[in-house]
């Protein structure tokens, strides 16, 4: 049978691996034969992740991607202990809520470091020479916030907005040395970030129904995203670069 989606022995680095989207990130291309190194803060997580691979020749490396200057030496060594890379998905992030009355750079700083600047130093570190093999491809998980706006959203929806306007540079810097850049937009997805939407508004209330009139295919799953990641790292995607897909259950087109 023909499988348009092959990982087999492609050694892909998922950061964010621990829980969410970047989890179920991993469990998907691992079912697709990939080669993961998952990276995460938290050791108890990422272990969990791991023991729940399919597959084998795995690894590990907790990090705090908030922590730019971290990441080359990061690199460094996961490249050492790995050799070169495939792809990689930059599933981390954070989803702070601050009201514009609340809004301070100090704020807003901690929430670009991670969900920009380290997209932007991943990518950086892992193109250099003898880092990647050919054929490289990234996804970056950004969100349908880049495109929506939504009160206090004004950090989040900018750092997202930021990563995609920094992929569609560096897609074209990138395209000489064969790799490949994209991102995925979600919608409201049944992940942390939902539960806590559901504890300040209520599963009745006006709030949550009217998302589900905007977003009428419902909340996603964790699944319903990671397909399209599992698409977009693969070679089947060869011809895209530079994009950024909505995964929206139809919110767009209201």
């Amino acid at each position: 049978m023909f499988n348009l989606v092959d990982l087999t022995d492609r050694r892909i680095l998922i950061t964010g691996a621990s829980s969410g989207i970047g989890k179920a990130n991993a469990l998907m291309l691992s079912r697709l034969g990939a080669k993961l190194v998952l990276v995460a803060r938290r050791e108890d997580k990422l272990m969990e992740t791991l023991a729940e691979l399919e597959g084998e020749g795995h690894g590990f490396y907790c990090a705090d991607l908030s922590d730019v200057e971290s990441i080359e030496p990061m690199v460094k060594e996961l490249v050492a202990t790995y050799g070169p890379f495939d792809g990689m998905v930059y599933a981390a992030g954070v989803g702070t809520s601050i009201p514009l009355k609340q809004f301070t750079p100090e704020k807003v700083q901690k929430v670009f470091d991670i969900n920009f600047f380290g997209f932007v130093e991943m990518v950086r570190q892992l193109t250099k020479r003898g880092r990647y093999n050919p054929g490289m491809r990234m996804v970056g998980i950004s969100s349908i916030a880049a495109q929506r706006g939504d009160k206090s959203h004004m950090a989040y929806s900018a750092s997202k907005a930021a990563m995609e306007g920094a992929l569609r540079c560096m897609a074209k810097e990138l395209a000489p040395k064969e790799i490949f850049i994209n991102a995925v937009e979600p919608a409201m997805t049944a992940t942390e970030m939902y539960v806590k939407y559901l504890e300040k508004y209520g599963e009745d209330s006006g709030s949550n129904e009217e998302l589900l009139k905007r977003q009428y295919l419902g909340i996603a799953t964790t699944e319903q995203i990671s397909s399209v990641v599992a698409f977009l790292i693969s070679p089947a995607a060869s011809f895209m670069t530079g994009c950024s897909i909505p995964v929206d259950g139809g919110l767009l087109s209201n």
